[in-house]
């Protein structure tokens, strides 16, 4: 029957359609129940197959695929029943190449009606082979990637491509499996190929989860999940391929991202280096990007453009394909999900909890990232209970692993953020508390971070948040790491905001004790190299001016930006008369910072100590501390810094001064204000203008500096 819808098509001269691809497969069926005589034995000769141009010649091979018995050669004894022989594999893929030819040929008259008649005629002349399907079908594919890129554009293309998918449609397995290999080193046809395989709705969801398959499977090689991450960045980058991803989104992202995590750690690719040409549509430069690429393509098509846009301008994608940075990147996509695509948060987080106890360390570790940022969503929390979410971030907590701590500490602060869990913040205090002794900067920031969040909650426990950071935080502002020490003057800073109300009213606690032991390093820390840390100690310096009513706010917004010695004098004088019992502590804080490797401290501290000495009264020092003071400036006379030796030399002489007035009034019993009014004035100190301030923050506001002329 085959043959004679062959003939038909033949004499014509072409194929018809949708109409000759039903014939051709009911033929090939009609053949596969005919009894057919057993294979010979032996070699037998190989077909030679010439391409014509008319349709017979390809309708004949055709019909040699599609199983039509071959009479054995004269003078060979028949095979045993049930031997088999398997074909030659060029003689295979040619054949069924030039099957799909002439199944193209019908398609270009038949159009998208023909697409079902395809695949019902690929099955049935693939499963007539009487060999395995998947060999079958890979040399069907083998021979479709070799003859599609020289067909001409247009319609002759399109009906090949089509019979692609037709043949996906009934074996979409079969057909990923072949075309992976194919796909890396990074080929054009390849990409052509993924790329028409999503274009057809029917075919292109059963792709997409052979692809996650690939991409998820652990036991499989590594080279099949680049393939597949090669695929799918092929494949999500057409419009309208994401609506075949329902269902499995979150398996799918979560599988882009962890691959990610692979790619970070692993060697770094193969065609890492490859340039393409402006005209070339083939894949990105590297695996990473190309995965990064699939990430924004299967977000934006799904209504995400804002969460692109969030990790764009937060470096999330840079940092997300950075082999130290990838859980930065993690945390900062989920916080951009929870932003603005909180419609697939509930599926995440349900899809996350049996990966945070995988054996496999980067699937893990990016879990828990993402499980950790989720707990940002109020709504999303409350899938669990509370007790639970606070047990395993506190099993965390004591991990071995300094990661898996840093992890549990940021959850612990995104729960204290949620109105839900109030009741368990006194829970988290201990764990957060006995961070801030870390060696991991990661750690001690993100429990400074945790704390500040605790302290924004409406009944945060302030006073014994004071008591507890007494004597914790101080030498946090004095870490040698700037992001540690910004961190800890913010809390400061935050804590002194929530608790001003009692500042206000004159309670000589704990908080009041914590602020005038840090008000020496907030002073001095205006200096700071580091910016971060400058910016945090001038926001809490104000937050200490509103709180206990100093009126200084002018005088240290002009310290702040300025560096005039006349706002600091002023201050100093301030200080001096409210707190008089303080000055020689103030004096001994500032003495350790002559000792400071950064030349600004350095002078910032001998300036500092010069306009206390100056507006201080004698009989508040001790004599050892005045020895102590001169000896210590004295060593800064040999500074290479000459800026530190002209203010230590300034100083020096407001030290000298200070001394020569508490000799000249030992002995005397007269009143307090009429030794006062006795006391000879001091002349205040001048020092030269501070070339360090003005450097360190040049362009602080995004102004250069003025050129001098």
């Amino acid at each position: 029957m085959a043959g004679g819808v062959w003939g038909r098509a033949r004499a014509r001269g072409g194929p018809v359609g949708a109409l000759t691809l039903t014939a051709l497969a009911e033929g090939i069926q009609a053949n596969q129940g005919q009894p057919t005589r057993p294979p010979p034995q032996g070699p037998q000769p190989q077909p030679e197959l010439q391409p014509e141009a008319q349709p017979g010649g390809v309708a004949a091979a055709t019909a040699t695929a599609a199983g039509e018995p071959h009479s054995a050669p004269h003078g060979q004894e028949p095979a045993p029943e049930g031997a088999h022989q398997a074909p030659q594999c060029s003689w295979e893929e040619g054949a069924l190449s030039d099957l799909a030819l002439y199944m193209a040929a019908c398609l270009e008259e038949a159009g998208l009606s023909g697409t079902q008649a395809t695949a019902l005629t690929l099955s049935s002349a693939l499963e007539a082979r009487g060999q395995r399907l998947e060999d079958q079908v890979h040399a069907l594919v083998l021979g479709l990637l070799a003859q599609v890129p020289s067909l001409a554009e247009g319609r002759p293309r399109r009906a090949a491509l089509r019979v692609l998918s037709s043949l996906a449609l009934e074996h979409a397995r079969d057909v990923v499996g072949a075309l992976l290999p194919c796909s890396l080193p990074p080929d054009r046809a390849a990409a052509e190929l993924w790329r028409s395989l999503s274009r057809n709705q029917r075919v292109n969801g059963q792709v997409l989860v052979q692809l996650l398959w690939a991409l998820k499977g652990r036991a499989g090689p590594q080279q099949e999940a680049l393939a597949a991450t090669r695929a799918l960045g092929e494949m999500l980058s057409v419009s309208g391929c994401v609506g075949a991803t329902r269902g499995f989104y979150s398996h799918l992202l979560l599988a882009l991202v962890t691959q990610l995590h692979e790619l970070a750690q692993g060697p770094r690719s193969p065609d890492a280096h490859k340039v393409w040409a402006p005209s070339d549509r083939g894949p990105p430069h590297s695996h990473a990007s190309c995965a990064v690429e699939a990430l924004k393509a299967l977000l934006t098509g799904d209504g995400g453009r804002m969460v692109v846009t969030c990790m764009e301008q937060a470096g999330g994608w840079r940092r997300l394909a950075g082999a130290h940075t990838h859980l930065e990147g993690v945390l900062l996509l989920a916080s951009a999900m929870v932003a603005h695509a909180d419609h697939h948060l509930r599926g995440l987080f349900a899809d996350l909890l049996p990966r945070l106890r995988s054996g496999d360390d980067t699937e893990r570790l990016t879990a828990m990232a993402f499980f950790i940022g989720l707990l940002q969503s109020w709504p999303t929390a409350r899938l669990l209970r509370e007790e639970a979410i606070l047990e395993r971030l506190r099993a965390w907590r004591s991990d071995p692993e300094p990661t898996v701590r840093w992890l549990g500490l940021l959850g612990l602060g995104h729960l204290a953020l949620n109105r839900g869990k109030v009741r368990h913040v006194r829970a988290l205090l201990p764990a957060l508390l006995g961070a801030l002794g870390e060696g991991d900067a990661r750690l001690v920031g993100a429990a400074l971070g945790a704390l500040r969040r605790v302290l924004q909650q409406p009944r945060a426990p302030v006073r014994r948040l004071s008591t507890e950071l007494g004597s914790r935080l101080p030498p946090l502002l004095d870490d040698a790491r700037d992001s540690v020490r910004a961190s800890a003057v913010g809390l400061l800073g935050t804590l002194v905001r929530r608790g001003r109300g009692g500042l206000r009213v004159g309670l000589r606690g704990p908080l009041r004790k914590l602020v005038l032991r840090s008000l020496v390093p907030l002073l001095l820390r205006l200096h700071d190299p580091s910016l971060d840390a400058a910016e945090s100690s001038e926001w809490t310096l104000v937050r200490c001016d509103r709180a206990l009513r100093w009126g200084l706010l002018e005088e240290m917004v002009t310290v702040a930006h300025y560096d005039s010695p006349e706002a600091l004098s002023r201050i100093c004088h301030r200080l001096v008369q409210w707190y008089p019992s303080h000055v020689p502590s103030f004096l001994s804080q500032t003495q350790g910072y002559l000792r400071s490797p950064q030349d600004p401290l350095r002078r910032a501290a001998a300036v500092l100590i010069g306009f206390l000495v100056h507006h201080s009264s004698p009989s508040r020092f001790s004599q050892d501390l005045l020895d102590s003071l001169f000896q210590d400036l004295g060593q800064l006379q040999g500074d290479p810094e000459p800026a530190v030796v002209a203010a230590a030399q300034v100083s020096s002489q407001q030290v000298a001064l200070l001394a020569r007035a508490q000799g000249s009034g030992q002995g005397l019993r007269l009143p307090r204000l009429r030794l006062r009014r006795a006391r000879p004035a001091r002349p205040p100190p001048v020092y030269p203008d501070n070339p360090f301030q003005r450097a360190s923050f040049a362009g602080r506001w995004g102004c250069s500096r003025p050129g001098r002329a």
